[in-house]
């Protein structure tokens, strides 16, 4: 893959924030940062609640011009029932290769009522939400939704096939398969590669070892892996990612292959909905 010039002066979060603010279920934050010369370090997933990943948040990303977090949790519901157009169009792919879509909407209590938790941490963290700004500007303060089931397909081939999304939540024990597990490690840890982003990748083969994953071990991953998808919106190929939706009706950041953006330009064509 022909990725952009490195950055530089940019730290990208990536939150996994499990949505609600369970203190037994907690989300994961981790971060890429760049300092002035490019040079990469990365920041180990960590277990956190909102206000940890706020604090986290706070406590790095004035060292650099650009900061950018990419959240796996839906930011923009209008809607008081059902779910937003975008996740239809993303579950067209994630349906197909064998995963679901979670609706987003208001009624859901603890998640996106009016008293939800993400709400607060959205307006504490008071950061830009507008993705196309943020793939480009030179500084600023960002925020963008991403999902890491609808990234994988496009990040693995063999992930986009038809009922061949990888089943490696730990805590699902009926349907988890360690060789699962051990290919998104090993995806993550070869998308990191590309990306030189060592540290990210040597903490992906660690990962890949363990025996017995717990399902923290699995909200950490999917924190990498929305640091990763916030990485491909800013360092990899612009034809590679895409925005779906709008930032009226609900939004996702992901990335795009030859194998899941037909699937997913199909759906949004015949749903109204923009792919930018």
């Amino acid at each position: 893959m022909d990725y952009r010039n490195p950055q530089s002066s940019t730290i990208i979060f990536g939150f996994d924030s499990a949505w609600t603010d369970a203190a037994k279920a907690p989300g994961a934050i981790c971060a890429i940062a760049f300092d002035e010369r490019g040079q990469v370090e990365f920041h180990e997933p960590r277990l956190v609640s909102f206000a940890d990943a706020r604090a986290f948040i706070g406590s790095i990303r004035q060292n650099f011009s650009v900061s950018l977090v990419a959240l796996d949790q839906p930011t923009v519901v209008p809607n008081s029932a059902g779910s937003r157009p975008v996740d239809k169009v993303a579950g067209s792919l994630v349906s197909f290769v064998g995963g679901g879509v979670q609706p987003a909407n208001r009624s859901k209590i603890g998640m996106f009522c009016d008293d939800s938790p993400v709400w607060s941490f959205l307006s504490d963290l008071n950061a830009t939400q507008d993705p196309i700004e943020a793939r480009t500007a030179p500084a600023g303060h960002f925020l963008i939704e991403v999902f890491p089931a609808l990234a994988l397909p496009a990040f693995e081939e063999a992930f986009s096939q038809r009922l061949r999304a990888p089943k490696y939540n730990p805590q699902n024990r009926k349907k988890f398969r360690l060789e699962d597990w051990r290919s998104v490690t090993r995806v993550v840890q070869t998308t990191a590669q590309g990306f030189d982003v060592s540290g990210l990748a040597d903490w992906s083969d660690r990962m890949h070892a363990l025996s017995q994953p717990r399902k923290a071990d699995q909200d950490k991953l999917d924190a990498a892996l929305c640091a990763l998808i916030g990485l491909a919106w800013r360092a990899g190929p612009v034809s590679c990612s895409a925005m779906l939706g709008d930032l009226t009706n609900g939004y996702m950041v992901t990335p795009m292959s030859e194998f899941t953006r037909p699937r997913l330009e199909q759906a949004a064509n015949e749903r109204g909905v923009p792919i930018a």
